[in-house]
């Protein structure tokens, strides 16, 4: 499929309603057209199943850093993910796509489905922490977030309390991953999340939410939830 077939379905599957609902959830990103998310993962499934390197080329060719709506971005990070590449190739394309990254459901959605990334965990979890070490906001996030997916397991979980405590992480997109993050390891390793949320050098902000949202977690006990609020710090 070449861009303008892709961009003029999107604008005919576009739903106005959804259009004002994600204005919503997303302030500040107004390339919005207003299509589900399902209708894009089946455009990306087919676009990844199509010359999928032939649309990626026309998308480097066209103004894309200011001409890509939300749903063209998320449509070329799930390509990106969907498509048959080795490592070194889909790692390129990656390097292009994060710079795009402009807000959290872009970010989000295609971690998620990034799972291809255990299959090769030692090779992903490098190239994740090249991302979170560039130190921009959206850079942080997507390193967190993909962690937080495919990385929450024993063989990592003292690593990723060590990046959490080594990121200074700046913005509040990029400060609610880490906290998202450990939230997620404390509903696995709530003992060693404990000890770590008693002695991390995150910032006081990043922490506490870190606390918030484990306390909002349905997966996480009344004891535990009892316990780990009494580690706030006081604000400023």
């Amino acid at each position: 499929m070449k861009r303008e077939q892709v961009r003029a379905q999107l604008e005919q599957i576009s739903e106005p309603d959804y259009k004002q609902f994600n204005q919503k959830l997303l302030p500040g990103v107004t390339d919005i057209l207003g299509v589900r998310l399902p209708k894009l993962r089946e455009i990306a499934k087919k676009i990844a199943k199509d010359d999928v390197h032939a649309y990626f080329e026309e998308m480097r060719a066209a103004d894309w850093q200011g001409g890509l709506s939300y749903e063209e971005k998320m449509i070329y990070g799930l390509a990106a993910g969907y498509a048959r590449m080795d490592d070194e190739t889909r790692s390129s394309l990656l390097d292009e796509f994060v710079p795009l990254i402009d807000n959290w459901g872009v970010c989000d959605s295609c971690c998620m489905t990034y799972k291809w990334m255990k299959k090769q965990p030692q090779y992903w979890w490098e190239y994740l922490n090249r991302q979170i070490q560039t130190g921009t906001e959206f850079g942080i996030r997507f390193g967190f977030v993909c962690m937080l997916a495919h990385f929450v397991d024993e063989a990592r979980i003292r690593d990723i309390y060590e990046v959490c405590n080594h990121t200074l992480c700046e913005g509040y997109y990029a400060k609610m991953a880490a906290a998202w993050l450990v939230s997620v390891c404390f509903v696995t390793f709530p003992e060693q999340t404990f000890d770590f949320l008693q002695h991390d050098r995150m910032d006081d902000f990043t922490h506490n939410k870190s606390i918030q949202k484990t306390c909002e977690s349905y997966r996480v006990s009344k004891e535990w939830k009892e316990r780990i609020r009494t580690l706030r710090r006081a604000a400023l």
